[in-house]
């Protein structure tokens, strides 16, 4: 590829590219279950820089180019709730998820508010599941959206150390 790839936080310039990028990489799940009007799909920009101003969203930038994605905050009980964990296609199975869902751990935690991790994927995306399990995520319950979907969270408790500095 000849540069690489580097992670950052996401700043108010890169919201329409998010939100492309984010489009692209949520039409293999809307196939995947049949809808096309799910959440990531719809999400107007408005809300998308909300989301930006109020919580934690990283990216992942090849060059000037915003490759990969994801968000997360903590709540009030310590929760840290990452979600939109997105990397465009042609990115895909070179350890870019990975990567990022360790940053936005590390940062999550970075001061100590953060007691446990957890995230959300539909029961028929594979991948997703095996990257989360392989990162030490569990499934810890299920809620059947309606007859195509069934929302999987899983979980992880903060580990003692796990908060060093990342890409």
């Amino acid at each position: 590829m000849g540069m690489s790839v580097t992670i950052s936080a996401a700043t108010e310039q890169d919201a329409e590219q998010i939100l492309k990028l984010q489009y692209l990489c949520y039409q293999s799940e809307a196939e995947l279950y049949g809808d096309y009007g799910i959440e990531p799909l719809t999400q107007p920009l408005d809300s998308l820089r909300a989301e930006l101003a109020g919580g934690t969203v990283l990216v992942a930038r090849l060059g000037e180019e915003v490759v990969a994605s994801v968000r997360g905050v903590v709540d009030a009980e310590g929760t840290a709730r990452i979600n939109k964990l997105i990397v465009h296609p042609r990115m895909q199975r070179h350890g870019l998820g990975g990567r990022l869902l360790a940053a936005i751990e590390a940062r999550l935690g970075e001061d100590g508010s953060a007691k446990s991790f957890q995230l959300f994927t539909g029961h028929r995306s594979d991948r997703n599941l095996r990257l989360y399990r392989k990162h030490g995520y569990a499934p810890v319950s299920q809620e059947r959206v309606d007859e195509r979907l069934t929302l999987v969270t899983l979980a992880k408790g903060v580990e003692a150390g796990a908060f060093v500095a990342s890409a």
